[in-house]
């Protein structure tokens, strides 16, 4: 999608730039972005041989301003030399800021979702609701990525109007949301937004347990990246600003709690001991005529055995998983798990609170043993030999010795598992899992004139996915270039004449694509 294409961008030619004094735009009565992002102009073309459109909003359209933004776009005008590449990124880096702040403020004072109408009584805490593109909800997997798109541009900020906050508001927001339902993926605005509900035709279709309040939830799918994802912008801006205020005043301590609770529940074997059902944190059935859409089992999913890893009934492309232990975002949860838990231990010496003090004593070792568990388990189950690749990662695995072998374009995939630091880039087991990945044995890599890549059911054949691409690039040990080079000539050509980056695009017909977004 759109907001993801910064990634590349940022590893090849972003640096940190000067504190960004950002300013909000106030909703105004401008075309909706959808009303032109679909449509090819003929004004203000890229000279390049693809003749891009310029595809931002009119500054006063704008819902976020930030001049360390804008300076770095002009920065870079004179150093990417290609200016087809330089309008794809122009178009494409700001995106986020541009169409998907919806909103920034303060919490309420009591701001759980309970709060009084006229919100006249706020504290200093941060909250930031952006879009996933055409729908007015938030995703916690999708606004986290999207907000660490400006992690080259973040430098430590105590104002309101920084991309810091924006940041922080994320944090506090998806941490507000989590402990309202922690099984749940996407979420309605704030109160204190006074933004209009999202309707979401989906809910009278869906059976969930536990049950969850469409006032607050938009929809509720178990996506164990999820809360990998607020793990990872938790971390993420810790490690860039140092910055303990998020962690140690508001409610952080307690989601981590909420979080470690909720995926305990979901690490247990579908058997009891002797035979009976055991407890599950989460169940879902969907009358659907999409078998990705529902579970089996009357909202079970398949039987898994205990493996140390974590059950999710959901892929991050919302698609529903065959066997539940999905071997990507349970090593996304385990990296990231360990990472914040350097955050926990902070706060045991930072904080004044003794109880607080205990709490974050207990939660650093839970969160230390669950990561070392979950390592164990993805080793011992997740890596089966390949008779073409040797040992490489299976996608899925269910603990009784079934696996799914594939990957998916969405992230987290195994694709990624370097990117994101669970494995070093020239581990052997990973190297061969890149390659099964990037090959025909991969059933949901698809090749054609247009561009070649990896796509998922989520579309189904013939899509595949500029994202998986972008992460090939960022993965790439190639010395020469050469693979990074070619991949960002077929994002390149994969735009039909936008100069956007979409969802999924058929590799045979660069017209035929989805998400203007």
């Amino acid at each position: 999608m759109l907001v993801e294409v910064c990634w590349v961008f940022c590893v090849l030619v972003l640096g940190h730039d000067q504190l960004s004094l950002a300013v909000p735009i106030p909703h105004e009565p401008c075309p909706s972005y959808d009303s032109f992002s679909k449509y090819r102009t003929d004004k203000h073309l890229s000279e390049g041989r693809h003749q891009l459109p310029y595809q931002r909003p009119v500054e006063g359209c704008r819902k976020f301003q930030s001049p360390v933004l804008e300076n770095t776009i002009a920065r870079l005008r004179s150093k990417i030399a290609d200016p087809d590449l330089f309008r794809l990124f122009e178009n494409a880096y700001p995106n986020t800021l541009d169409t998907a702040i919806l909103w920034t403020g303060f919490a309420a004072k009591y701001g759980t979702g309970s709060v009084d109408t006229n919100h006249t009584d706020t504290t200093d805490e941060d909250l930031a609701f952006v879009i996933t593109g055409d729908i007015n909800a938030m995703w916690l997997r999708d606004s986290a990525n999207q907000i660490l798109s400006y992690l080259p541009l973040l430098q430590p900020s105590d104002s309101p109007q920084s991309i810091a906050a924006v940041f922080r508001g994320v944090i506090n927001l998806q941490s507000r949301y989590i402990k309202i339902a922690p099984y749940c993926h996407a979420f309605q605005p704030p109160p204190e937004s006074n933004i209009t509900l999202a309707i979401n035709h989906a809910y009278a279709r869906n059976k969930v347990n536990p049950p969850y309040d469409r006032q607050l939830t938009f929809d509720c799918k178990w996506e164990l990246d999820s809360l990998a994802s607020f793990l990872h912008i938790s971390t993420e801006y810790h490690n860039a600003t140092g910055d303990m205020t998020p962690f140690i005043k508001y409610q952080w301590v307690e989601t981590i709690r909420v979080i470690l609770d909720a995926v305990e529940a979901m690490r247990t074997a579908t058997y009891t001991p002797d035979g009976h059902i055991a407890p599950s944190g989460y169940t879902m059935t969907g009358q659907t005529d999409r078998a990705t859409e529902t579970t089996s089992n009357n909202g079970l999913g398949n039987p898994v055995k205990y493996t140390g890893m974590i059950r999710s009934t959901f892929r991050p492309s919302d698609d529903a998983t065959i066997h539940q232990f999905l071997i990507p975002s349970n090593m996304m949860f385990a990296r990231y798990l360990e990472s914040a838990s350097l955050i926990m231990e902070k706060i045991t010496t930072q904080t004044t609170d003794p109880a607080k003090m205990q709490e974050a004593e207990n939660l650093t070792q839970r969160m230390r043993t669950m990561g070392r568990e979950i390592r164990a388990g993805i080793t011992k189950h997740g890596i089966i030999h390949h008779p073409l690749f040797g040992p490489i990662f299976a996608f899925e695995v269910d603990g009784y010795g079934s696996q799914n072998l594939m990957d998916d374009a969405n992230l987290p995939s195994l694709l990624s598992a370097a990117m994101m630091g669970y494995v070093s880039p020239r581990d052997q087991v990973y190297l061969n899992t890149r390659l099964f990945a990037l090959s025909e044995e991969n059933p949901y890599w698809m090749h054609g004139p247009v561009f070649s890549g990896i796509g998922g059911p989520h579309l189904g054949p013939m899509k595949a996915w500029p994202l998986a691409g972008i992460v090939r690039i960022m993965t790439s040990e190639d010395g020469s270039g050469e693979e990074a080079k070619e991949e960002i000539r077929g994002l390149l050509g994969a735009t039909d004449g936008l100069g956007l980056i979409h969802e999924g695009v058929n590799v045979w017909n660069e017209q035929d694509w989805s998400r203007h977004w």
